[in-house]
């Protein structure tokens, strides 16, 4: 679904990224763990293609997309959660909702969306700035869904949410998983992360440092706890 080779970004002169290479396989999750400032974002920006300071080669569905513009790769199945949420103010839920346009036969119809998410059907006439933290970040990832992207990027989706809405979030990444979507998911919450992946990347002054499958990274679950200062 995507591979990345030898990534590289810069800003200005300084070097964010050396050299990352990952992959994500169809209906696999996949997280990307470190601390801030390792240089989580801005992997995310250049894979969704909105950091143009790059070298190295990004491959989405066995296509190099590395000089892409954004919009395309949307357009060609890449969906971005990001960690703003991007809620459209003046938009009301289902407003925010119907506003992306489908990419794919995969794209959730807004039934689907308001069984997985009744909160948004309760709400769906609010102005969406007006939900909760945790109801704009089911928006968020709605919206994507709407859309029938192939691979989803989220960006620190369970970031200061309840403990209730983050298993929520984690039961409907468990759920587009199944129906072989991709994730990959950048994430401080290193016990989120566990219950949700299949395979973790750790990343480390912008740089790929450790490779571990779930397993291994729920044994050491205690260390990459204390390397992330959390």
């Amino acid at each position: 679904m995507l591979e990345v080779t030898g990534l590289r970004a810069w800003y200005g002169e300084a070097q964010a990224l050396h050299g990352v290479n990952l992959s994500v396989g169809e209906g696999e999750v996949v997280t990307l763990v470190g601390r801030n400032g390792a240089g989580k974002t801005t992997l995310v920006r250049c894979l969704i293609g909105l950091h143009r300071q790059v070298g190295g080669t990004v491959s989405f569905l066995g296509r190099d997309i590395t000089g892409m513009p954004a919009h395309r790769r949307a357009r060609a199945g890449m969906g971005w959660v990001q960690d703003d949420r991007g809620i459209y103010a003046g938009l009301t839920v289902e407003e925010n909702l119907l506003l992306p346009p489908k990419v794919s036969d995969r794209a959730w119809t807004l039934d689907r969306v308001y069984e997985a998410f009744p909160v948004l059907a309760d709400r769906r006439k609010a102005p969406g700035t007006t939900l909760s933290g945790g109801e704009q970040q089911m928006l968020a990832i709605a919206r994507v869904l709407r859309t029938g992207a192939r691979l989803l990027l989220m960006d620190e989706p369970s970031e200061g949410l309840a403990p209730v809405v983050v298993a929520r979030i984690g039961a409907i990444i468990r759920e587009i998983k199944e129906t072989g979507v991709s994730v990959l998911l950048i994430e401080q919450n290193v016990k989120f992360a566990a219950t949700v992946a299949d395979r973790h990347y750790l990343l480390s002054q912008g740089r790929i440092v450790e490779a571990l499958d779930n397993s291994e990274f729920r044994r050491r679950e205690v260390q990459l706890l204390e390397h992330l200062g959390i």
